[in-house]
């Protein structure tokens, strides 16, 4: 393999930069607090960019992309979705959680929340929440350690193992040492570069196409050679450009097209964004963080789609399967050389990074508290969770690497199973908690359960169904839980005066 030294430099600065962050932050985390939520002192800026770039990962700049190179525009109703749930997310949730998971004995991680929230003495929630967001992080974080080994893979020629390990060890090392304000801080600077990456290359492939006119006429083109029954050289269907067609030329019907907007709702169950809204210095920063938040996913979003269109007119054909979920570095090697090139490689292991330390350190502190505390080791010390934490990072870890072990795994696919598993199994929960003061804590017990195990379910018996799981796992949360909430009696009145005492200082910002 012949070695390009400049990417390799770019490579080296980035991951100086990563170590350095984590180092530096590795003796201000002494207490569990500080190393799971960064001690509330995160700011507006830091927890937008670091919340969105957690949140899109590998799967932005190789998962969506691939799939809009094989669908075409009819991948805008993913991106559509994921926008609107971005925007809902930060309107409604984020200022009532952050609020209100202070008023509930300073929650620090989601399972903790539910608990204060409903006065749960059992421990049952918290440990049917950390059950399910093991499961789903587990699948979530391999996601990305095969979007990491095909990066290294396609770039370095490495074995894909071996680009497994190399991924795992990064993501593990920052985590480990550094905690929130670690992954934090490099999801700000990962973001930065996540933004820069994602516009550069498709303007960069249009204006080599010709310019967009030029580029729009090519696909044009290629579709009517499609027309003509050359099929076997481009592979496109004739409704490429159409919003109502998927990857075979089919109508998508209103099932298809729900489905994929659906994705926006996972977003109020996902722990590692929650977490964010949780962190962030003040409630009354949220309305900047939720614009500089939208601005980014919005750009992000549409630019991850055009890279798949754009990879369609320079490529034709020649990424065919999982390989198509490399487009966006085909185009960048096809661009760009050497230091510039692995800048934008770089930002590729950044979205990939951001999003696996972020889930490793959420499973990891579900484990030590909800887990080790919760039933092991009630009175066990600040320093002792925290090193409870690392070593969870540890096993988190390799859990997934064996997941991510099959290099014939689809990013998207991994990504949609964990979206719809958060989704449902918290997503109504966190809804419900947040804005019905009648719900119980069997009520929760209920949502959290049979959210997580229809997605379970759906995805193993009923995806011939062509319905995302999500949907179902979601209308099945919410139903059990205002069903088994009404059957229920009424919470204890302490948990309605700190509903009461939540709402109020929301009404006062």
């Amino acid at each position: 393999m012949q070695q390009d030294w400049g990417i390799i430099f770019a490579f080296g600065l980035y991951f100086l930069a990563l170590f350095g962050i984590g180092i530096f932050h590795m003796k201000k985390e002494q207490d569990l607090a500080g190393y799971v939520l960064g001690g509330r002192k995160v700011g507006p800026w830091v927890s937008a960019m670091s919340a969105e770039a957690s949140d899109m990962s590998g799967w932005m700049l190789m998962g969506l992309p691939g799939y809009a190179y094989v669908a075409g525009v009819s991948a805008f109703w993913i991106a559509i979705g994921l926008a609107i749930g971005t925007w809902l997310n930060w309107l409604f949730v984020a200022k009532r959680l952050r609020v209100y998971t202070k008023i509930a004995n300073d929650s620090i991680t989601l399972p903790d929340f539910f608990e204060n929230r409903f006065r749960d003495k059992t421990k049952i929630l918290r440990v049917v929440s950390a059950i399910f967001i093991f499961i789903f992080f587990l699948i979530y974080t391999a996601s990305g350690f095969v979007a990491g080994g095909r990066l290294f893979n396609t770039v370095f020629g490495l074995p894909y193992f071996e680009s497994l390990l190399i991924t795992a060890g990064i993501v593990v090392f920052y985590t480990f040492t550094g905690g929130y304000v670690a992954v934090c801080r490099t999801d700000f600077f990962q973001g930065c570069l996540m933004f820069f990456a994602i516009i550069i290359v498709p303007v960069t492939g249009i204006f080599k196409a010709g310019g967009p006119v030029t580029a729009f006429e090519k696909l044009d083109d290629l579709i009517d050679i499609q027309q003509q029954k050359l099929e076997k050289l481009y592979n496109m269907n004739a409704n490429y450009f159409s919003f109502f067609t998927d990857a075979t030329g089919v109508t998508l019907s209103a099932t298809a097209i729900i489905s994929l907007l659906a994705w926006g709702l996972g977003y109020f169950g996902q722990p590692h964004i929650l977490v964010r809204f949780m962190g962030i210095s003040s409630a009354k920063e949220i309305p900047q963080a939720t614009r500089i938040a939208m601005v980014w996913v919005i750009f992000s979003l549409f630019f991850a789609v055009t890279v798949g269109l754009v990879g369609r007119v320079l490529l034709g054909d020649t990424l065919t399967g999982v390989n198509a979920e490399t487009v966006f570095m085909v185009l960048n090697n096809e661009f760009f050389v050497s230091f510039l090139a692995g800048i934008i490689i770089s930002a590729i292991l950044g979205a990939i990074m951001s999003t696996s330390s972020s889930q490793l350190l959420v499973t990891a502190s579900a484990i030590s508290t909800d887990f080790y505390q919760a039933l092991l080791r009630k009175n066990a010390g600040e320093k002792e969770l925290v090193f409870v934490s690392r070593l969870s990072v540890i096993l988190v870890a390799c859990c997934s690497l064996a997941l991510a072990s099959n290099p014939n795994n689809y990013i998207l696919e991994l990504v949609a199973y964990a979206w719809a598993g958060f989704g449902a199994s918290f997503g109504p929960l966190v809804l419900f908690s947040l804005f019905w003061r009648r719900t119980t804590i069997k009520g929760a017990i209920a949502g959290v359960f049979f959210g997580g195990s229809t997605v379970l379910i759906w995805k193993e018996f009923f995806a011939y169904t062509g319905i995302y799981e999500i949907v179902p796992g979601f209308i099945i949360s919410a139903l059990a839980i205002y069903v088994v909430s009404l059957l229920d009696k009424k919470p204890d009145a302490s948990i309605v005066k700190d509903f009461d005492v939540a709402e109020a200082h929301i009404q006062d910002m």
